[in-house]
């Protein structure tokens, strides 16, 4: 029986100036940077079904990403059919001279993700990456979220929020609020993003153990009224039924008094004890005297 040979494809990644590199079998396999290329790209393997291929031989479009302008080159077709952003990008383009996309707000490490799953259809999965590393992935995922939020692309966002929260476990560390004041800048009210970083931040402010505690997130309390809602509405769902001590009651009053600690108070008074248990408090609004 005659041995068929092994057949070997081999592709150019032009972006990290890299000569001719085996390919396997799978589109996964290629890195992103292969197609996002300076130059034009090398020529697509004929086992890319006709769609991708359709895609992957349109015309290229330059971007320039973040303050450092990190420049790609990436095919048009491609864009335009995973979100309508680069559609209105696209047709905008067509209207200028340079027929570039500037996009210099957005981070250019969370970009990059973006293109590795525009490509390639996945993203590394934090798990298998080492311990030193896994945050900064983690990171990256979250700007990955910011990034498709704005873009419109949610099934990418799903896979974002997935990867943030399982590095940020996995690496033990959670966002402090120098990261989490840009999340609540850059999303909507409704963010699932917004919902994950204010009760991992109402559970450092509850946690005993934390070096965390409630005036450490005053940058963000003070920057957005909603992150403290946000917070406070996290709180109440975690701690349960269980209610605070009514401080109307009988107990340490002189918490609330001026003088110093371990001073004889002068304004002693005895409470009444009750007997029955404590009617809740309603919270009044005043409306105004009517004439």
């Amino acid at each position: 029986m005659a041995i068929t040979p092994e057949l070997h494809i081999y592709y150019q990644d032009f972006a990290n100036n890299q000569g001719r590199l085996r390919m396997g079998n799978d589109i996964a396999d290629i890195t992103a940077k292969t197609f996002a290329s300076y130059d034009p790209p090398p020529p697509l393997p004929y086992w890319l079904t006709k769609a991708l291929r359709s895609l992957l031989s349109g015309p290229l479009i330059d971007i320039y990403v973040g303050m450092s302008r990190q420049h790609w080159c990436l095919h048009q077709d491609l864009l335009s059919y995973h979100t309508p952003f680069f559609q209105k990008k696209n047709s905008d383009n067509e209207k200028q001279e340079h027929g570039a996309i500037d996009l210099l707000e957005e981070d250019p490490q969370a970009f990059e993700l973006l293109i590795k799953w525009l490509y390639q259809g996945r993203l590394d999965n934090v798990s298998d990456m080492p311990l030193d590393k896994k945050w900064d992935y983690a990171d990256s995922c979250q700007k990955l979220h910011v990034l498709c939020d704005k873009i419109d692309i949610p099934q990418l966002k799903d896979l974002a929020i997935d990867q943030y929260r399982k590095g940020c476990n996995e690496a033990g560390l959670v966002p402090g609020p120098e990261e989490i004041k840009p999340i609540y800048d850059a999303t909507s009210p409704n963010s699932p993003l917004r919902k994950l970083v204010s009760q991992i931040a109402a559970r450092q402010i509850m946690d005993p153990e934390s070096e965390g505690d409630a005036a450490s997130y005053r940058l963000c309390f003070e920057s957005s009224a909603d992150f403290a809602i946000d917070v406070v509405a996290a709180i109440r769902q975690g701690s349960g039924p269980k209610l605070f001590d009514d401080p109307t009651e009988e107990g340490n009053r002189c918490c609330y008094h001026e003088h110093g600690a371990g001073q004889m108070c002068k304004g002693l008074e005895t409470f009444r004890v009750r007997d029955r248990a404590p009617e809740p408090r309603h919270y009044r609004r005043f409306i105004g005297v009517l004439h």
